[in-house]
């Protein structure tokens, strides 16, 4: 699930002539949301604005009315970037897995958080930022796991206790789709088996001893194969010096947890402005990288920052209530 904002992802849709699709997949009533402690107790409970703010869409929907608005062939499947090698003069090879090559005047590197495309400008990785999910997944809730289906209500449930989580969202045809968060290192993670998805289960719900059940049952019923997902994020200030014929955007740039869910948002805005800016200078490819690169720095590292402070005060200490505090008097970062 995405919520897509009106001051970024929505004004790229705008851009893009995709805005009336979008609204066509807005699944209503969705962006209702509400935290909960380790008992299950509602502490905080969001009813869907339905202003239109920060609608929700399932991923794969967005993706679709993206790909289907495309000319046949723009999109060459199969093309996995292996090397990137610049020739000079703004210039730039590209190796793919299949051995072919492709040269280009004007590279992108939207290739993600461990882009091929990033070390050509930056030296940065992608560092733990101490938190990792772990993916599961319930179908048909409401008729078979009706406590937990309750539990999760309208669409986001956060169910938080100092340094660990249970993150769910509802989603079409009463499937739960969930996120176990733990605060552990790196190598906690990579010491679970998860080819044997039953003792990882048994492992990850461990360290919820003690949680209602109705929110265990999201671990510990999974219908998939967990899936780890540690967090990663870029530098907050994370920005480059000008290379000729180059720039990133979407998480290449600008890498950060999810806990600004502005991930999505900001990959397509960063797509309108570079598009806006080509247009803007014809035959000038420089100016236009940077003219779009001038605000992407500010703009990327003010919500890197937003998300950094959200994800601590999720599980700090104080929570639950640090949560209920974030989302009662929700400032962004400035």
């Amino acid at each position: 699930m995405l919520d897509i904002h009106e001051y970024n992802g929505q004004l790229a849709l705008k851009a893009a002539g995709l805005f009336e699709e979008f609204l066509g997949i807005i699944l209503a009533g969705a962006e209702a949301q509400r935290v909960l402690d380790k008992d299950g107790n509602v502490l905080l409970d969001e009813p869907d604005k339905g202003n239109g703010g920060r609608p929700e869409v399932h991923r794969g929907d967005l993706r679709r009315i993206l790909l289907d608005s495309l000319p046949a062939d723009t999109i060459c499947w199969g093309h996995k970037v292996t090397a990137v090698s610049p020739l000079g003069g703004g210039r730039h090879a590209l190796t793919f897995d299949d051995g072919s090559t492709v040269t280009t005047d004007l590279l992108v590197g939207a290739d993600g958080a461990w882009s091929k495309v990033r070390p050509l400008l930056s030296e940065a990785k992608p560092a733990y930022v101490g938190t990792s999910f772990i993916e599961t997944y319930l179908f048909d809730s409401d008729t078979r796991y009706k406590a937990s289906a309750e539990a999760v209500g309208g669409c986001t449930l956060m169910a938080i206790a100092p340094g660990k989580g249970i993150l769910a969202h509802r989603e079409a045809n009463g499937a739960l789709h969930a996120y176990a968060a733990l605060n552990k290192p790196e190598d906690w993670m990579a010491r679970i088996d998860f080819s044997n998805p039953v003792t990882a289960l048994a492992r990850v719900a461990a360290e919820f001893d003690g949680w209602a059940p109705e929110l265990t049952a999201l671990i510990t019923k999974s219908e998939t194969d967990p899936v780890p997902r540690p967090i990663h994020a870029l530098p907050v200030e994370h920005r480059w010096d000008r290379v000729p014929g180059v720039t990133l955007l979407g998480d290449a740039a600008h890498l950060m947890s999810p806990f600004a869910g502005e991930g999505a948002n900001l990959a397509m805005y960063d797509g309108a402005e570079l598009g806006k800016a080509i247009a803007a200078n014809p035959g000038d490819v420089e100016a236009a990288l940077i003219a779009y690169e001038k605000d992407l720095f500010p703009r990327s590292a003010s919500t890197a920052a937003e998300s950094d402070r959200n994800l601590k005060l999720f599980f700090d200490d104080n929570a639950p209530q640090s949560a209920v505090d974030l989302f009662t008097n929700y400032q962004p970062v400035k």
